[in-house]
């Protein structure tokens, strides 16, 4: 299947079919320096696969986890290009997840002003939420995304079969945000999770999700009104990474709390529980609310001692709501029921 994201300064092809990771240089020409940007967790025969495709590539392996999303990293990169002579006409190519997605991105709107840059993402976190879009960033030690901006991919390959050498885990973490997707924008979606097995589901749910996705960002490309709506369980989800120091959690784990904390539609609420145990997903976790509270009123979206947060009343509708800091508080003790 193939899908495009139109947007008023760019277009991104989106790819989503088994075994496009071995035919990558049929959709996207090569002719160029590439460098393949990968971590220490993808697995090799992955990076073997596409840099045979690619003559004149690169392999760049880093750090795996959010250790990679730093400004080290970043600057061990760009003086890599530097040293390779690379130009604005030659392409970053991105092959991990979330992560690797986030800090190639990032190097790639950044070197020299911008230079190519596409993206194979191997999660289901990656798959269904990061890969389009165009938001990318580095983080600043503990704090999420401080320094980034929108920059979108030309082509993203969605090759479903790379899922299958993520743990049960990784899967579930990843679907958390399939979820969210269904809550927001899509019932039928959010209904799947609960009526059907999901393993056997697993292409459908990730083309629905980026369904979802691309509407919202085709219509509000920079998150100026619209697109915060895919910021639901967030807020508090990011405050709960960090309290965490990125550890402990995984991202979709701590949105799948951040969901559950403000969602008060009672029977709603219960819908979610019961997804996410049966995915396995943690529904919370032990924290400090104080704690907590400060490290969400560093987020980006704080103004005058509030915050602009996704609410759902109603399954398959979001709406942005204005909070102040002592409501957030009330939602981190449990108490805004």
């Amino acid at each position: 299947m193939q899908m495009e994201v139109n947007l008023s300064s760019s277009h991104s092809n989106i790819y989503i079919e088994r075994g496009i990771l071995h035919h990558i240089r049929e959709k996207i020409d090569g002719n160029c320096k590439v460098m393949v940007i990968t971590d220490e967790g993808v697995p090799a025969q992955y990076s073997e696969i596409v840099c045979r495709q690619f003559p004149n590539s690169t392999l760049y392996v880093t750090v795996q986890g959010e250790k990679a999303k730093s400004f080290e990293v970043y600057e061990a990169i760009i003086r890599k290009l530097l040293e390779l002579n690379f130009t604005r006409k030659d392409m970053i190519l991105a092959l991990g997840g979330g992560v690797i997605g986030d800090l190639s991105g990032f190097v790639a709107a950044t070197f020299k002003r911008g230079m190519r840059f596409a993206s194979i993402p191997t999660t289901t976190l990656s798959q269904i939420d990061s890969s389009i879009g165009g938001k990318v960033a580095i983080n600043v030690d503990e704090l999420k995304n401080m320094v980034g901006t929108f920059y979108h991919p030309e082509a993203v390959f969605i090759d479903i079969d790379t899922c299958k050498t993520l743990s049960a885990r990784h899967v579930s973490n990843g679907l958390v945000e399939a979820v969210k997707a269904g809550l927001i924008g899509d019932e039928k979606l959010f209904e799947l999770f609960e009526t059907e097995n999901i393993e056997d589901h697993l292409e459908e749910i990730i083309t629905h999700s980026l369904m979802v996705k691309k509407k919202v960002v085709e219509e509000d490309e920079k998150e100026t009104h619209l697109r915060k709506i895919l910021n639901f369980g967030h807020t508090i989800g990011h405050a709960i990474e960090s309290y965490y120091h990125l550890h402990d959690y995984y991202h979709g784990e701590c949105v799948a709390m951040g969901m559950m904390a403000v969602l008060e539609n009672k029977e709603l609420k219960e819908r979610l529980r019961h997804i996410l145990e049966k995915m396995q997903v943690p529904v919370s976790a032990p924290y400090d609310p104080e704690s907590l509270l400060k490290l969400i009123q560093k987020d980006k979206k704080v103004s005058d001692d509030h915050i602009t947060l996704v609410l759902v009343e109603k399954c398959g509708q979001a709406e942005l709501k204005e909070v102040s800091m002592d409501t957030i508080r009330q939602y981190l003790k449990g108490e805004a029921l």
